[in-house]
Order: C-alpha cells, then sequence, then structure tokens
C-alpha cells in the first residue's frame, strides 16, 4: 500500500502522485462516504427528520409511551388541506378522549406499529368514533409510498428525458414515463393488442 498508485489506461502527467494507500483512502473510500453522507442529508433533512419524529409519537408501541399531544398536532399542521383550523381544535378535543379509551381497551394493548392501530380501529369501528386521528394514521401510512413514488418517478425521468429527448413536450414524457415505470405491465401486452388498439383509434389508409 505504500508503493506509488499506477493508474490503468490513463497518463501519469494528468493523475496526482500518491500511495495506493491514499489514493484507495482519500481518492476513493472517503469520495464514496461524502456522497452517501450528502445523499442521507437530501432525504432526511430537517423538514423530514422532524415529521418522522412527530409521526413517532403516535406509535402504539410501549402501550403508546412515546405520545405526545403537541408535535401530534404540529403533524397534522403539515396537511393544511386535511386539518383546517377547526379541524386542529376538534383533533385536540379528540387526542385527549383517543388517549384515555385507547388506555382503557385492552384489544389496543400489544400493539406495535401504526398500521397494527389502524386494523384494530376498523376492526372495533373506533375509526368513526375518531375519524380525524384516523384519518391522520392513513396519511402517515401512505407517507413512505408516496415519497418513494415520487422518486422513483424521478429516477425514471433521467432515463427517459435524456439529452436526445430533451424537447419533448410534457404529454409525451408523461406517457413514457408511464410505460418505462410500468413495463412490468405492459410486457404483458401483446405486439398484436398493441396495433390493433391504433388501428381501431382512427381510419388508416392501410391496414395490416
Amino acid at each position: 500500500m505504500d508503493s506509488p498508485y499506477v493508474p490503468q489506461g490513463r497518463s501519469r502527467r494528468f493523475v496526482e502522485e500518491a500511495t495506493n494507500q491514499h489514493h484507495f483512502r482519500v481518492g476513493i473510500f472517503l469520495r464514496v462516504i461524502d456522497l452517501l453522507l450528502q445523499e442521507l442529508d437530501d432525504r432526511f433533512n430537517e423538514r423530514n427528520m422532524e415529521i418522522l419524529m412527530c409521526m413517532a409519537c403516535l406509535s402504539p408501541k410501549d402501550n403508546f409511551s412515546s405520545f405526545d399531544k403537541d408535535k401530534v398536532l404540529k403533524l397534522a399542521s403539515f396537511y393544511p388541506e386535511e386539518f383546517s383550523s377547526f379541524d386542529l381544535m376538534t383533533l385536540e378535543c379528540q387526542l385527549d378522549i383517543f388517549m384515555e379509551n385507547m388506555l382503557n381497551d385492552e384489544r389496543f394493548q400489544g400493539l406495535n406499529d401504526l398500521n397494527s392501530l389502524s386494523m384494530m380501529l376498523v376492526k372495533t369501528n373506533k375509526h368513526k368514533t375518531f375519524p380525524l386521528i384516523h384519518l391522520l394514521i392513513k396519511l402517515m401510512l401512505i407517507l413512505p409510498v408516496a415519497t418513494a413514488s415520487v422518486e422513483r418517478v424521478f429516477s425514471a425521468m433521467t432515463c427517459v428525458k435524456n439529452k436526445l429527448r430533451n424537447s419533448m413536450g410534457d404529454q409525451l414524457m408523461n406517457d413514457c414515463l408511464v410505460t418505462f415505470i410500468e413495463k412490468d405491465v405492459f410486457l404483458r401486452v401483446s405486439d398484436e393488442k398493441v396495433v390493433e388498439r391504433f388501428q381501431n383509434m382512427k381510419t388508416r389508409r392501410m391496414k395490416v
């Protein structure tokens, strides 16, 4: 590792003189660590971390030991289209009754996650008694799916809208993204069905 680093396929004139240890540690290992840290900072920024901490405050694990009313209300305030100012006031009142009800009901003892809590609320019809709390739980459950779907679309966009297709319109890009992302579904459709579909869209000069 103390020997001089010899680049493969490149001239030594364009490579800084360094030992193998310096090249693999500083030039590769630390650079990869920096990229990973940057990716983590982008995914888990201050706002996302705050949302995750607020979500944990409604977890039924250990008999709702991490419950924090203020943080649950703050989480609801992140959804202004779902919770108006009046809904937030109603939710604040519901939370007190909800926690008292949960702690006194044996059916809600031993739950470990929001998914099991949501299922038990529906099973016991208490989702109708606490509709705002159930709505907030549903929003928390779909948040990872929605985030992953958005990231999936942006990843696909870098493949679909490349330099050669940089001038494509929004409609064409949307159509290409759908077929690219859901390619497992579209691969089940035969070429004959696709041709038949286009032929039936309007009269053409030639039909095969």
